[in-house]
């Protein structure tokens, strides 16, 4: 893990051999309300700026050729907070997908929703289908929004799952692999974590895609999300670049 305390910005998508660039990008959206905090303004007001930074997060992604984009939009825990600011995000994730659908779809962007259904508000299903539905065969990007999601949620939810399959007699427990055990998550298809990405100055994952992040490689840095760019995107990249991944092997 490291920490990017002065991170030099670069000012275009970096130049570099495609095996390079990360395949998959986990961006933890962490900061908004500290950042309307030390303005004096309400929270909600740092969740609302980071709409332009998330469309901002995807142009950025485009332009260094990332395939995929998991932003954590609401976590389980999330529920936790005051009724006021849940109904607020609540709010604001539908008005998202419904004002940048049409736009990430011009730019090749698939929409795929993760995370968990009971809880999550009707109208906020109804704009993740929709935007799933509209984005299907897009193919330039995937942009996972991870809306009620955690990860030991994700996990516990595909042990029920495989318990169930043995239960009916479809798998033995001698048949339980790994691999399998991917099969149930959410999104079986979802390539595993590359570059795991938090801004806002935390080092710690709060419980996002640990599965699929075994072996991803993390970048935290000292911004918090709403003065996000896709500069720092780039800058994390660079650094994802000169790492020396070995998945346990040696080199």
């Amino acid at each position: 893990m490291n920490s990017s305390s002065s991170v030099q910005l670069p000012s275009a998508p970096p130049d570099l051999p495609a095996d390079l660039i990360p395949r998959h990008i986990a961006l933890v959206m962490d900061g908004n309300g500290r950042w309307a905090r030390e303005r004096g303004l309400p929270r909600t007001e740092g969740h609302k700026r980071g709409e332009a930074v998330l469309m901002d997060a995807v142009d950025g992604c485009l332009e260094a050729g990332v395939n995929t984009l998991s932003a954590y939009a609401f976590s389980t825990e999330n529920w936790r907070r005051s009724p006021e600011e849940v109904r607020f995000i609540m709010g604001f994730s539908r008005r998202v997908l419904h004002d940048h659908r049409d736009e990430l779809d011009a730019k090749g962007v698939r929409i795929r929703w993760i995370g968990r259904r009971p809880r999550l508000w009707r109208v906020v299903i109804r704009e993740l289908e929709k935007a799933e539905a509209q984005t299907v065969n897009n193919t330039r990007m995937t942009l996972n929004m991870c809306i009620n999601y955690g990860g030991r949620a994700e996990i516990a939810d595909a042990m029920k799952l495989v318990a169930e399959k043995v239960q009916s007699g479809e798998i033995s427990p001698s048949d339980i692999t790994e691999k399998n055990i991917s099969s149930f998550l959410y999104d079986p298809e979802m390539p595993d974590v590359d570059l795991f990405l938090r801004p806002s100055g935390e080092k710690r994952t709060s419980n996002f895609l640990l599965w699929q992040s075994a072996y991803a490689e993390y970048v935290f840095q000292d911004v918090l999300f709403p003065d996000f760019t896709k500069n720092h995107i780039w800058a994390a990249i660079n650094e994802y670049a000169h790492r020396d991944r070995r998945f346990g092997g040696v080199k």
